[in-house]
């Protein structure tokens, strides 16, 4: 049985700051989430996107963190690595890889995460369907 190929990952790297670290000198779990919203803006949100409009309305529905393994200030810059796990008609789950710093694409990953996100509609106040261009650009980054 043929197995599917690894989903193609969007890599970026992003600065751990030093207020991002708690008193046990690890980053701090409600830092990382915002690490992971970071990570996501030149992929998801950035002007040449198809998925721009996104950053008009898009809602956080679902969030899952797991630790792995500590990260620290000197890890930085941290590679997150994402792609599409899930695509519906109104929502789509990323997944997350982070690595510290210099670690290579293969090594286990230090934090890994999905996030549900929901495409929302500001002025009617409901969720909207996903374009066939946020959908074309989104499935590039789902596995074969």
């Amino acid at each position: 049985m043929a197995t599917a190929a690894p989903a193609p990952r969007f890599h970026t790297a992003v600065h751990v700051r030093w207020s991002d670290m708690d008193v046990f000198q690890h980053v701090n779990h409600a830092r990382m989430v915002t690490l992971l919203e970071e990570a996501r803006i030149p992929w998801l949100f950035e002007a040449d996107r198809p998925t721009v409009a996104l950053r008009n309305g898009c809602v956080l529905a679902d969030l899952h963190v797991k630790y792995r393994g500590q990260l620290r200030h000197e890890d930085t810059p941290l590679d997150i690595a994402m792609w599409i796990e899930e695509l519906r008609a109104v929502d789509f789950t990323v997944a997350y890889e982070v690595r510290p710093a210099g670690a290579t694409p293969g090594s286990p990953a230090a934090v890994t995460a999905t996030t549900q996100l929901a495409a929302f509609d500001i002025e009617t106040q409901r969720l909207r369907r996903l374009t066939e261009a946020e959908r074309i650009y989104l499935a590039q980054w789902m596995e074969a």
